[in-house]
């Protein structure tokens, strides 16, 4: 869902506070209108289309909705990964063969990585949002927290629309604007998309094909590299240096076999490749060995637990085993998350937003207070680190 990586993208920055936004909804479209026109948008496709927008106060709670990123790896991926779900992709990736055949020689991105996708962002194209897609980019861009993401995708609306490939009235998708069955932004749809079943028109919410080579090329543009892997089930050695997992840290995947680190269902991947540990719910859970392509999800969603999940079901889908979950210490709710940021603040660590999200810096900050209590650094916060500090 890359509604997921916008929910989580930076507040306000000093450019985005340079943009246009809040104050009178009418003068805010008059402000549209004429930007649209200076960068050279007919004045007809300009009025037109901002004609019907209206505010939506449900894509501003929907915004603001954080729940879903407090859940762990293994609730969330057991919650999104079923038995159905992946039968049905295994299904439609027999039935798109050919398709994904072709994605693969052209971007060299694997159909598990896209069934992947294709999955979470829509249960393969069947739930892909009633929000009025106009409406919520406009919504976004004149709220304050966030206008530099989201006013430039209403110019790339409007091409599209002068294009004819979007109705400001009927236009449909996700509360954050993203369209279609892998869930693109109109920008996105403008650099990346694809014709992909020859009918000469682009149209991501009808044609599994157009959408699926669009998401291919996407993921290609992003850095996505062929020929590697991008997540794979490891065993850890007894005494490993916990310090060096997390995706902040990378070595040659040569020195972590050196380390006794082994892929539980199949080789390492090339030992000249640079790989971090990744130990989402800490040393006593789930562990995998995250490659370059891994971080290519993170400009897809920037949500450590969605990324995982994605990636790590895209191992299934191309034959990998369930992972072992091992036996995590319980994590922290929301509530003590939020408690144990306000520490790590106090204490001068710099976490981010006190949001109860178990982020990077909050993981990074967990991690070196825990090498310095001589807990078990892994970036995993439990009861044991929060008494402690």
């Amino acid at each position: 869902m890359r509604l997921l990586a916008i929910l989580l993208a930076c507040s306000t920055s000093g450019t985005a506070m340079a943009q246009t936004c809040g104050g009178d909804f009418g003068a805010f479209l008059e402000g549209l209108q004429a930007e649209a026109v200076a960068q050279g948008i007919a004045p007809d496709k300009a009025a037109s289309f901002l004609d019907s927008v209206r505010q939506d106060p449900d894509v501003i709670r929907a915004d603001r909705a954080q729940g879903v990123f407090q859940r762990d790896f293994i609730d969330f991926s057991r919650r999104l990964i079923s038995q159905d779900r992946l039968q049905r992709g295994r299904s439609l990736g027999e039935q798109y063969d050919a398709t994904f055949d072709r994605i693969e020689a052209e971007y060299g991105v694997p159909r598990g990585v896209l069934l992947a996708f294709w999955a979470f962002e829509t249960d393969y194209g069947q739930v892909q949002g009633d929000f009025n897609t106009v409406n919520a980019l406009v919504t976004l861009a004149h709220d304050c927290r966030r206008p530099a993401l989201f006013r430039p995708q209403i110019f790339a609306a409007m091409q599209l629309y002068a294009l004819g490939d979007l109705d400001p009235d009927t236009t449909t998708g996700a509360w954050a604007g993203e369209i279609g069955q892998v869930q693109m932004l109109p920008a996105d749809i403008i650099e990346n998309g694809v014709d992909g079943d020859g009918d000469g028109y682009i149209t991501v919410k009808t044609s599994a094909e157009d959408a699926l080579m669009s998401g291919g090329k996407m993921l290609a543009s992003l850095g996505w590299q062929a020929d590697e892997p991008w997540l794979q089930e490891i065993l850890l050695p007894e005494g490993l240096d916990w310090t060096k997992t997390g995706l902040d840290r990378t070595f040659a995947v040569a020195d972590w076999a050196a380390l006794g680190v082994t892929g539980r269902n199949a080789d390492l991947g090339a030992g000249d490749l640079q790989a971090s540990v990744l130990l989402p719910m800490g040393w006593q859970g789930p562990a995998f060995m995250a490659y370059p392509n891994f971080r290519v999800y993170f400009e897809w969603n920037q949500s450590l637990v969605y990324v995982t999940t994605a990636a790590y079901f895209g191992t299934r889908l191309m034959g990998a085993e369930v992972y072992d979950a091992g036996n995590p210490d319980p994590g922290l709710s929301g509530e003590q998350i939020v408690v144990l940021q306000e520490k790590l603040t106090a204490m001068g660590y710099d976490v981010g937003k006190t949001d109860g999200i178990l982020g990077a810096k909050t993981r990074a900050a967990v991690q070196a207070e825990q090498a310095r209590l001589g807990l078990p650094a892994d970036a995993w916060p439990t009861m044991d680190l929060l008494n402690a500090i």
